[in-house]
């Protein structure tokens, strides 16, 4: 058969920063879109190839869709394919995400390798990856190999310390007690400042309060009660005073 197209597109990460854009076990690629519309038919099918990078040299693409190297394989094979998707993924119109998780499905390895997988990778690589289309007769297209991708490497356990040194656990304790001592001190300071504020609300009076629980010694002479007026008295008009009534036949001339 004749060999397939080499398309121009290189497979990449994406620049962007993206949570989990590289893990210990995963990577993020770009969905090249728009790349395979001239050379995919509407049964075609697009794989992803994946590859230790020292091993991409020596892949060989498969004659069929029996021959695809599995995930399974990989420590053996040194590369496999995953996420086949139908042309129609990748068209200019496709509504689907423009990021492709690598190695994002957890489950595999309880297949029987019978099926392909998108399974976490097994060491940080580096690894090299390619866009292949599938047609019913084998290969018709493929894109350049990817750069070298590196994942993260994953700390070791065994190398964590359990116990922190000596000068650092000092350095706790002694920053335990400072924190305790000012929490105190805050709580002692807020206490007081609480009981002024209560007691100075408790003495305010209007006035009468403060006569009941204090005595005043004070020159000051109470005004005369009104006396009664006596029997038979007589208001004159105001200002004049009161006069008792005269006896009759003593009335004065007017």
């Amino acid at each position: 058969p004749a060999p397939p197209a080499l398309l121009p597109y290189v497979p990449r990460v994406p620049p962007a920063m993206l949570p989990g854009k590289l893990t210990a076990t995963t990577f993020a690629l770009e969905k090249p879109c728009c790349i395979f519309d001239r050379h995919a038919n509407i049964s075609d099918t697009i794989w992803l190839v994946v590859a230790f990078a020292n091993a991409s040299a020596a892949f060989r693409n498969p004659p069929s869709r029996a021959d695809v190297p599995l995930y399974e394989r990989l420590a053996t094979t040194h590369s496999y394919m995953t996420l086949e998707m139908a042309a129609a993924a990748y068209a200019c119109s496709a509504p689907s995400p423009a990021i492709l998780r690598v190695g994002g499905d957890t489950a595999c390895g309880g297949q029987g390798g019978r099926d392909p997988c998108n399974g976490p990778l097994p060491s940080p690589g580096p690894y090299r990856v390619k866009f292949l289309v599938m047609g019913c007769h084998g290969p018709k297209a493929e894109t350049r190999w990817s750069d070298p991708i590196l994942l993260r490497r994953a700390s070791n356990p065994s190398a964590i310390d359990p116990m922190p040194t000596r000068r650092g656990s000092d350095a706790v304790v002694i920053a335990s007690i400072l924190a305790s001592l000012g929490a105190a001190l805050a709580v002692a300071v807020l206490s007081a400042m609480g009981a002024e504020a209560w007691g100075s609300l408790c003495h305010q009076d209007s006035g009468t309060g403060t006569f009941a629980h204090r005595s005043y010694k004070t020159h000051h002479i109470p005004p005369d009660l009104p006396q009664p007026l006596p029997p038979g008295c007589r208001c004159s008009p105001p200002g004049l005073g009161c006069f008792a009534p005269w006896p009759p036949g003593l009335r004065p001339a007017k």
